[in-house]
């Protein structure tokens, strides 16, 4: 009996153990999925340094060079005014050497009478030379940054202890709640670059922090209006067939190409563009105007979201959240999942994120407020407004002046 109850026992551990066993792997496995994301995110943060550096070389060079040929173009200009100069003096010589060698004395002084005296200025080069205060201003401007650079590499890293991950988004009962069940993916494009990050906004009212997602969906547009965001969309991030006007607050899309230029973040795969603000702390809310809004789109999504590829389209990843417009069906993307939404013929659309509350609503604003859907997720990454806008004449613009 107590050999019996002995191996029972060791049955018992051996289970046990193989549980251990097939933990340990797992977290093992983990562990090497969040270096291996880390590890992207690492490089991707070296390029985008290094984007961002040779942006600036490149434009301090073509300001050296712009001076440069400023002043080459003073010199080929005084080099043909005084050359103009030697060859009027060289035929007025010429003409006098000729009058001094007639030998009639009649016909000399007929000469020298048509000899029209020509008023001689002594030749002189002008001061010509390159703007040195904006070549010192550029050189200058080069020097700090280079500075700054080693001040951020020579300062110690701050140790802190190692958080735990995450939780996994997660879903609440009510219809229209949308899951974040990929939200451990290994990024797999760019995250926002650190000029990016420092422009964010995170200014909101009193008790700002405070209030579930329930709270808000009752909110008059009065109240939403309390945490109003004002931003600008990034020309770096737009796909060379969105036009931007009105100073960044509108966009569209064209049939040619606006020739932006290469930029690391730029979105290659479909008409879209991100917000100039990132946002990574507090509640903000920003509306939208809508014109002929057969193809577009509204959303949130982190500056690692992907630029090229099917995947970098809005809400067609775990980076993204959005409600979209195709033809005459209303749908919520996030993760490749679509949701069907009733249709709405309001034109402007509100838009309420809480960072700390993870939450993130689209309103239809018109006579009333009311909640077109929304979405719980664990915020990780610094957020952008997002737009997407296919169809030639539809437009979205952002609503500054109620702002």
């Amino acid at each position: 009996s107590q050999l019996k109850n002995r191996l029972t026992e060791l049955y018992g551990l051996t289970e046990k153990a193989n549980l251990l066993l097939d933990q340990v792997r797992l977290q093992q496995k983990q562990t090497n999925e969040t270096a291996l994301r880390k590890l992207d995110l690492l490089k991707s943060e070296f390029r985008e340094i290094i984007a961002l550096i040779q942006e600036q070389e490149e434009e301090s060079v073509n300001k050296v060079k712009a001076e440069e040929k400023r002043v080459h173009t003073k010199f080929d200009f005084v080099h043909n005014v005084l050359g103009k100069k030697k060859r009027e003096i060289q035929g007025e010589r010429d003409k006098i050497e000729m009058t001094l060698t007639e030998s009639d004395d009649i016909t000399f002084l007929k000469k020298v009478a048509k000899l029209r005296p020509l008023p001689i200025k002594e030749v002189f080069i002008p001061k010509i030379d390159l703007d040195h205060k904006l070549i010192h201003e550029v050189y200058q401007k080069v020097c700090g940054l280079k500075e700054t650079v080693k001040l951020c590499l020579t300062q110690p890293l701050e140790k802190k202890p190692e958080a735990k991950d995450a939780p996994k988004s997660s879903q609440e009962p009510n219809a229209g709640d949308a899951v974040d069940t990929k939200h451990g993916r290994r990024p797999t494009k760019r995250t926002p670059s650190p000029s990016q990050r420092v422009r964010s906004s995170s200014r909101n009212p009193p008790g700002a922090q405070s209030g579930n997602l329930e709270s808000f969906l009752s909110k008059s547009r009065a109240e939403l209006m309390e945490f109003a965001t004002k931003f600008t969309l990034d020309y770096k991030t737009a796909h060379n067939k969105v036009v931007l006007s009105e100073r960044n607050t509108k966009m569209a899309v064209s049939e040619t190409s606006q020739n932006y230029g290469h930029h690391p973040q730029r979105f290659t795969y479909c008409s879209q563009v991100l917000s100039f603000q990132c946002f990574k702390r507090g509640i903000h809310y920003w509306e939208v105007e809508l014109e002929h809004h057969n193809f577009c789109g509204v959303g949130v999504c982190y500056g690692s979201m992907a630029r090229q590829g099917a995947e970098s389209r809005l809400g067609r990843n775990s980076s993204s959240w959005c409600i979209e417009w195709f033809n005459a069906k209303i749908s919520a993307w996030h993760n490749d999942v679509e949701k069907s939404l009733p249709n709405t013929k309001v034109k402007k659309i509100g838009v309420l994120l809480n960072y700390e509350g993870g939450f993130v609503i689209f309103f239809g604003i018109s006579e009333k407020v009311s909640v077109i859907y929304k979405y719980r997720a664990q915020f990780t990454e610094a957020l952008y407004a997002a737009f997407w806008v296919f169809s030639s004449g539809a437009t979205i613009s952002l609503c500054q002046n109620e702002m």
